[in-house]
């Protein structure tokens, strides 16, 4: 079994209660718009971290960031990216590859909301934990963990972090 810590949308932003969560998972899966190699850095020094870049990261994450991860967690199909839509409104470069091949869990962020959704026509679970930084216009932070445990994915759990307060 493996315990996810699902995250997106720092922008540069770390704090006391993120890092708490990320120290009690197995993994920490960041989809998109890390900010700053130090949110990076310190979620990778406490588990391992499986990351994309976004529309906000510079020219050196996106270097060391993909677009897209696609991975075998246990037996589940995953795939990880920024900007990709959810079931029935797929952004237009991913919704082919997704009807040709699709995963098992889809996982998006860009959009600061927290969305879980299953996909009737293509049978896969689509996740985005909403945004845990304090940039942009969601009102709650919010992340999410979960269990993967050979095909399923269990356990789902929505972290709220508190108000989205300015800085």
């Amino acid at each position: 079994m493996t315990k996810i810590l699902l995250l997106s949308d720092t922008h540069g932003y770390l704090d006391e209660g993120i890092l708490k969560y990320a120290k009690q998972a197995d993994e920490i899966w960041h989809a998109g718009d890390i900010g700053t190699f130090e949110v990076a850095d310190k979620l990778a020094a406490l588990k391992p971290l499986r990351a994309v870049h976004g529309n906000i990261d510079n020219g050196l994450l996106q270097q060391q960031f993909p677009l897209h991860q696609r991975f075998l967690c246990e037996k589940v199909d995953v795939w990880i990216t920024h900007i990709g839509g959810y079931p029935n409104r797929y952004s237009p470069g991913i919704k082919q590859v997704i009807q040709e091949n699709s995963p098992n869990l889809f996982i998006s962020g860009h959009s600061h909301i927290l969305k879980v959704m299953w996909d009737k026509k293509l049978n896969l679970l689509h996740m985005n934990p909403g945004a845990c930084g304090k940039q942009g216009f969601h009102q709650m932070r919010t992340m999410l963990r979960f269990e993967i445990d050979g095909e399923d994915i269990k356990n789902l759990e929505v972290i709220e972090l508190g108000k989205r307060a300015s800085r």
